[in-house]
């Protein structure tokens, strides 16, 4: 089987030769990988299933070296801390519940058709995946803030409406134009979750996000393409939701938060589970040994009739020791 073979049967729930794998690197965890292997390109030997074209907004620093950048919505963040890869933002670009005398940023067509394009070109036999980071309540909490927006759930439920629409609207022309690539299947990444349950709530969630995020699966799902889904934490109250709107695909599975195998057996018909292995308790704490362990009975967990792509829960962070990674990428790449 090719990579991409094996991703598309896994999504079809049917068992494959080897279990498919993908892992991310921060940059932190990346250049520790580097140092141990003496490979400022060890991302190469990954052995990854999945090449993608993410649009996040498109950050752009404001001054060589700063640490601070800002994206096409007037967002800033600040990297100076110890998330290099994200950052924080400073300030607030809309500070009342209003979009009056703010405009939503003109879409880059060029650049993103040269993302696309570069996707194709390069992408070998790997599955080939479109991805919007930020695509729903995140874009709205990062213009907002966080508090703020889920004050406004409550206190502007109009003004909500308004700023969602907007951003879906936004996001839809950026699906029109991947759609018109031949890539596999449309990623959507967007937190919902926290260590218990909804951020926002179930309810909250259910009037403000699933409608939009419906109409974004219907554009993917209409054009013959696969869905997949990004949110940390607990959603369980709402993965039945996320199936009846069309979802296939699962990311990130949380082991502290989901028992592995009661949810293979509820959701294993329906959704492919993406992640599984923890980066809160296993990566940066175990063994080698350990960690091979975990990987290989993730794997034998999850895999029965296919429906699991094998991966961290999340971009492996700085604390994760390069053995600890090197340990993972043999699990995975050193299947019978």
């Amino acid at each position: 089987m090719t990579l991409r073979e094996r991703v598309i049967e896994a999504v079809k729930h049917h068992e494959t030769d080897k279990v498919p794998h993908q892992i991310h690197l921060t940059h932190q965890a990346h250049d520790r990988l580097a140092e141990y292997w003496d490979d400022p390109k060890c991302e190469k030997r990954l052995g990854n299933h999945i090449e993608g074209a993410y649009y996040d907004g498109y950050l752009e620093e404001t001054a060589p070296g700063s640490g601070y950048w800002r994206d096409h919505f007037g967002v800033l963040w600040n990297r100076n801390g110890a998330d290099k890869d994200i950052g924080v933002i400073e300030g607030q670009v809309l500070p009342e519940p209003t979009l009056a005398g703010y405009k939503f940023p003109e879409l880059d067509v060029p650049r993103l058709r040269s993302e696309y394009e570069s996707l194709i070109k390069n992408a070998g036999d790997k599955c080939r995946m479109g991805a919007i980071g930020f695509s729903m309540y995140e874009r709205g909490w990062t213009l907002r803030g966080m508090e703020n927006l889920l004050m406004d759930m409550l206190a502007e439920p109009n003004f909500v409406d308004e700023l969602l629409d907007a951003v879906c609207e936004h996001n839809l022309k950026i699906i029109d134009i991947a759609l018109e690539y031949p890539i596999d299947f449309f990623h959507f990444g967007d937190d919902w979750g926290q260590q218990k349950g909804l951020i926002m709530g179930p309810s909250h969630w259910r009037r403000f996000i699933k409608p939009l995020v419906a109409r974004m699966y219907q554009r993917v799902l209409d054009s013959g393409r696969f869905v997949s889904q990004h949110s940390c934490g607990d959603i369980h109250e709402i993965l039945p939701d996320l199936i009846d709107i069309g979802l296939s695909v699962y990311q990130t599975f949380q082991p502290e938060i989901y028992d592995v195998r009661s949810a293979k057996r509820e959701y294993g018909k329906h959704l492919t589970f993406w992640g599984g292995i923890s980066t809160q308790r296993v990566l940066p704490y175990a063994t080698p040994d350990e960690v091979k362990q975990v990987a290989q009975e993730m794997m034998k967990i999850m895999s029965v009739s296919g429906g699991y792509i094998a991966a961290p829960t999340h971009d492996i962070p700085a604390d994760v020791p390069a053995e600890n990674i090197v340990a993972l990428i043999e699990a995975f790449n050193e299947q019978s």
